[in-house]
């Protein structure tokens, strides 16, 4: 689990990346700001969507030490999934995640806001990571 940022302030829409370890599948969703309460809002969009499937689907989540991740270990206190945290400054601990941020970047470059990109658009890179052999 990831936040890919266009422009570099707080406000500005992110990406909340997420990749499935034994599948690789790959999801993006995007979100209103880089907040700990957005990225929670987000989750609990997932665990609605999922339902009763959530806990076979999401059994653990690993993620950096950002503060936008604070509220992640609630996910524990709610459901069966159990969440990591990755040793700081060592992106490798999540390298599926890194690997498709970068690809994200060949669409989405480094500085660009989000609030440029509609959600088909985000759906469009997310179909072309999935598609990739």
């Amino acid at each position: 689990c990831d936040l890919v940022l266009g422009h570099k302030t707080k406000d500005d829409d992110v990406l909340l990346t997420l990749c499935e370890r034994k599948t690789r599948q790959f999801f993006m969703i995007k979100i209103e700001d880089k907040t700990s309460a957005s990225v929670m809002k987000a989750f609990d969009k997932l665990r609605e969507y999922y339902g009763s499937k959530w806990n076979q689907i999401f059994k653990s989540i690993t993620t950096d030490n950002g503060c936008e991740f604070a509220d992640l270990s609630d996910l524990e206190q709610v459901s069966k999934t159990l969440v990591y945290y990755a040793h700081p400054y060592t992106s490798c601990d999540k390298g599926s995640v890194e690997r498709h941020n970068g690809l994200i970047r060949r669409y989405i470059p480094k500085g660009d806001r989000m609030d440029k990109y509609s959600v088909e658009d985000i759906a469009k890179i997310e179909v072309w990571c999935n598609s990739l052999p």
